[in-house]
C-alpha cells in the first residue's frame, strides 16, 4: 500500500470513528420559496436585476437591430429564427466555426431557455435558436431574445424547463470578476457586452 493510499485509509477511519452511533441524517427542509406571489410582476422584477446588472434591455422585435448597435458580423445558431435577423449586419450561421472565427465575430444572437426574475438569470442550454455554448462566450456581445414564457420568477420554476443533459450557461448581466484589490474587470470569462430583447 502505497504513502498516498494508507494517508487516504486513515482519513476515513477517522471519519467512521467520528459518524459512530451518530445516527440517521435529518431530513433536509423543504419548505422554501418556490414562485413568487402572483401579484408580483416578474417581467418588472426581471428587468431590474438586468439593468442592475448592467445588461442592456430592449422591448420588442424591431429593436434586435438596435441591440446589435453597430456589429458588422454576427454569429447565429443555424436554427435562429429568420424574423429575428434583422439590421444591416452579416449573419453567419454556425456550422462549427473555430475559435478564431468567432472570435473575429462582433456579437452573437441567440434565444434562451428561461429568464428568472429573482436574480436576473437568462439560461441557456444549447436548445432551439441557442447555438451550442462556445458561441455564447467567444464574441464579446452577445445578444439575447427572450419570449414572454420564458420568464419565471424562481429558479425552482426555470430547472424543469432546461435540459438536463445539455451543457448549460447561466448569464447574470455581462461577464466581471473582481482581482483581490476588488478591482471589476469585465470580459474575462465571456462577453463583455449582454444586451437583452424582450419579446
Amino acid at each position: 500500500m502505497s504513502a498516498q493510499q494508507r494517508a487516504r485509509e486513515e482519513i476515513l477511519a477517522r471519519m467512521r470513528r467520528a459518524l459512530d452511533g451518530a445516527g440517521e441524517a435529518p431530513e433536509p427542509p423543504r419548505e422554501y420559496r418556490r414562485s413568487l406571489d402572483p401579484d408580483v410582476d416578474i417581467t418588472a422584477m426581471l428587468v431590474d436585476r438586468l439593468v442592475d446588472y448592467k445588461a442592456n434591455v430592449h422591448y420588442g422585435l424591431n429593436s434586435i437591430a438596435a441591440a446589435l448597435g453597430e456589429a458588422k458580423r454576427v454569429v447565429v445558431p443555424a436554427d435562429l429564427p429568420a424574423e429575428w435577423r434583422l439590421g444591416a449586419a452579416e449573419f453567419a450561421p454556425d456550422t462549427g466555426l473555430s475559435t478564431a472565427d468567432l472570435d473575429r465575430m462582433d456579437a452573437v444572437l441567440t434565444g434562451c431557455a428561461a429568464a428568472v426574475a429573482v436574480s436576473g438569470t437568462i439560461m441557456l442550454d444549447t436548445g432551439a435558436a441557442q447555438g451550442r455554448r462556445a458561441i455564447t462566450l467567444v464574441p464579446d456581445h452577445h445578444v439575447v431574445v427572450v419570449r414572454p414564457e420564458q420568464i419565471v420568477g424562481h429558479l425552482a420554476e426555470a430547472l424543469p424547463m432546461l435540459d438536463r443533459t445539455a451543457p448549460q450557461t447561466w448569464i447574470s448581466g455581462p461577464s466581471a470578476t473582481s482581482d483581490i484589490e476588488l478591482q471589476r474587470v469585465e470580459g474575462v470569462h465571456g462577453p463583455r457586452r449582454l444586451d437583452v430583447v424582450l419579446l
